[in-house]
């Protein structure tokens, strides 16, 4: 395991603890720990999969694991960035942007990813 992807596990790892503190302080008072498990989950998800694709990447070329360590990166530091609330517009619901944050989260990982492999495999290819 590179360096770039420990550090990058490491980052991945803060940004759980941290999305987890701020879904479970703000779901604190929901009476239904069943919507609050389904939030820690959905949460959660584009967090494990980053991880999973790091432990898949071995195989991938070197710039297309640094794609996504970037995004391992982005996603963390977004996540958090969106959980603190400092771009929520006034009046939003609390449980909104743990909604909506971990579906950008899929979204870049769904279009980054494939795209960096396929750029990648054309570079081999020549």
């Amino acid at each position: 395991m590179s360096l770039l992807n420990k550090l990058a596990i490491v980052l991945l790892l803060i940004g759980v603890t941290g999305a987890m503190y701020f879904v479970l302080h703000t779901g604190h008072n929901n009476r239904s720990a069943v919507l609050v498990g389904l939030f820690v989950i959905w949460v959660l998800s584009p967090f494990l999969a980053l991880i999973l694709a790091s432990i898949v990447s071995r195989s991938w070329s070197s710039s297309t694991r640094m794609i996504l360590y970037a995004l391992m990166v982005l996603v963390t530091v977004g996540s958090l960035v969106g959980y603190a609330g400092v771009f929520s517009p006034a009046g939003t619901k609390p449980a909104a942007i743990f909604l909506i944050v971990p579906l950008v989260s899929w979204l870049l990982i769904a279009i980054i990813v494939p795209i960096a492999k396929s750029k990648s495999k054309l570079k081999s290819d020549h």
